[in-house]
């Protein structure tokens, strides 16, 4: 098989264990909303959970990985699998020295942190006490998931995707779990919940292990600080770092500014992302994970030709689903909450402002999914500074937009603004690509984008006849007929964007139908 079936496949086995993870997730957040609803305790919670999280996407998904997986490819490629696992075990024992040192900082300085995620707690009282505590609790997730990073990069790189792409359903189980049995029976609910995040995360680390013993990689610490791979790493990190943080903060500026806002805005724009993130990390996230070592290998090559191929079809494939799943957030956002989320302190009034919230960050839902097969392509080539200075603008035009946009439109003008600044900042990541490479196959992605989109818009406009006709009924009034409804619908929606897509001659529908079909005859 070629680079792009290859690609294909990778991402399939990725989405589908992403896809079962999400699923987890929702029914996580559906627990979450039916014991919590969007009170002092959501909110102390999701900020809360907001801050290990943030320092993940930086240093272990943001800028570690990033920097890792192009060299220990290069590594791969060019020279030997022995010196490779070398470095991944110098690698293994600086990385877990340094994240000893940051986790024992976070739980030290938790109210410090807490006062700048979150100025509109205050730096007194139960709310902020609360988020303190969990906070506290929660801090270790940065150790667990960042080694987790490692071991999932050096797989990845290896071409083995299925384990890696499994570990966050053992963080969802954990945290059901916890919910359901360990919550009920502590004084403060959410503690269990804390607790069982780190569970969660302990599970998805071991999960690695095996897998990574097979490869026989060992995992005895091997300390050499001066080794040169190392400090290439390190350079490449350094921007990446700004990178990833200045992205994070374009997250934490609709938190720190919702905490401004009345009650529950924080929970509103939560349970909103985790319903945009839900697509984009099923297919954007699964294309770009399984794309950036087959762009690394390409690049160590030397190969631009391929790369750009690879990028192209990575774009096109990333396009041809993310579309048609924004065009189906937006009809249907307020069925979708009210079947997954309304119902015990999750009430009408909070599904009406979740589906404000939705609505705007469903608008940007394709730039979101870009953004990252392009970041990766610029990480492949070890380009690590454009992407930060692009991301400067980005993160300049975020504060102003939410700024401007909160007084009008509340907490949808910071999702909204979160749209328009990832818009701006891929249009000037692909001009620089395009000068980069001298061209990313532009016409054939547009026309590509073409035909999804207008697929999509079919769809769009018959699953939103059909609501009319469905959503309004005595059937639907009750949690079945609605849920039978609203999968009904769907079910409509994708056929309708399959057979459009197939009659205007989809080549993706093509690419990833002969994946699935390969994927029953061979394991990747």
């Amino acid at each position: 098989m070629n680079e792009n079936e290859l690609v294909t496949r990778a991402a399939g086995i990725v989405g589908i264990f992403t896809f079962l993870s999400r699923i987890l997730g929702l029914a996580r957040d559906i627990l979450i909303a039916n014991f919590f609803g969007s009170g002092m305790t959501a909110d102390a919670f999701f900020v809360a959970f907001r801050i290990p999280n943030l320092l993940r996407r930086i240093f272990a998904e943001g800028s570690f990985s990033v920097a890792f997986i192009p060299v220990f490819t290069e590594y791969l490629q060019n020279r030997s699998k022995e010196e490779a696992f070398v470095l991944a075990r110098i690698v293994l024992t600086f990385l877990a020295l340094i994240l000893t040192v940051i986790t024992i900082l976070g739980i030290t300085f938790s109210p410090l942190i807490v006062r700048v995620i979150a100025p509109g707690f205050g730096g007194i009282g139960e709310k902020y006490a609360l988020t303190v505590l969990l906070t506290r609790i929660m801090f270790p997730y940065i150790f667990l998931v960042s080694v987790l990073a490692l071991f999932m990069g050096i797989l990845n790189s290896l071409r083995h995707f299925a384990a890696p792409a499994l570990a966050p359903v053992f963080l969802n189980l954990s945290m059901i779990a916890a919910l359901l049995f360990l919550s009920p029976h502590v004084k403060v609910p959410t503690v269990g919940l804390a607790i069982g995040v780190i569970g969660g995360g302990i599970l998805q680390l071991a999960l690695q292990i095996p897998f990574l013993m097979d490869k026989a990689l060992s995992l005895v610490p091997k300390w050499n600080p001066g080794h040169a791979a190392l400090r290439k790493i390190g350079v490449l990190m350094v921007p990446t770092l700004f990178g990833s943080a200045i992205y994070q903060i374009n997250q934490l500026v609709g938190t720190l500014l919702a905490s401004l806002l009345s009650e529950g805005s924080v929970s509103y724009l939560y349970y909103a992302d985790r319903l945009v993130q839900f697509p984009l990390g099923v297919f954007a996230i699964a294309i770009s994970t399984a794309v950036l070592p087959s762009l690394s290998r390409e690049a160590a090559d030397g190969d631009l030709v391929r790369l750009k191929e690879t990028l192209s079809h990575a774009l096109r494939l990333t396009m041809f689903i993310t579309i048609p799943a924004m065009i189906g957030l937006i009809v249907l956002r307020q069925p979708i909450i009210t079947v997954l989320f309304q119902r015990g302190a999750f009430d009408s009034f909070t599904t009406v402002m979740t589906a404000q919230a939705l609505l705007f960050y469903s608008l940007g839902l394709w730039a979101f999914a870009a953004l990252r097969v392009f970041v990766s392509a610029f990480y492949s080539l070890q380009d690590t500074k454009t992407p930060v200075k692009v991301a400067v603008v980005a993160m300049l035009a975020n504060i102003g937009l939410s700024l401007t946009l909160m007084g009008p439109l509340k907490h949808g003008g910071l999702a909204l603004a979160l749209s328009l600044a990832s818009t701006l900042q891929l249009c000037m990541l692909i001009l620089f690509l395009r000068k980069r490479l001298g061209g990313i196959e532009g016409r054939l992605v547009i026309g590509s984008m073409g035909r999804s989109f207008f697929s999509s818009l079919i769809m769009g406009g018959c699953i939103y006849l059909l609501s009319l006709k469905i959503f309004v009924s005595d059937f639907t009034q009750s949690v079945f007929g609605l849920t039978t409804g609203l999968s009904a619908t769907i079910a409509a929606g994708i056929i309708i964007y399959v057979v459009s897509a197939k009659v205007l001659g989809s080549e993706e529908l093509s690419a990833v139908t002969r994946a699935l079909k390969v994927s029953h005859r061979k394991n990747l």
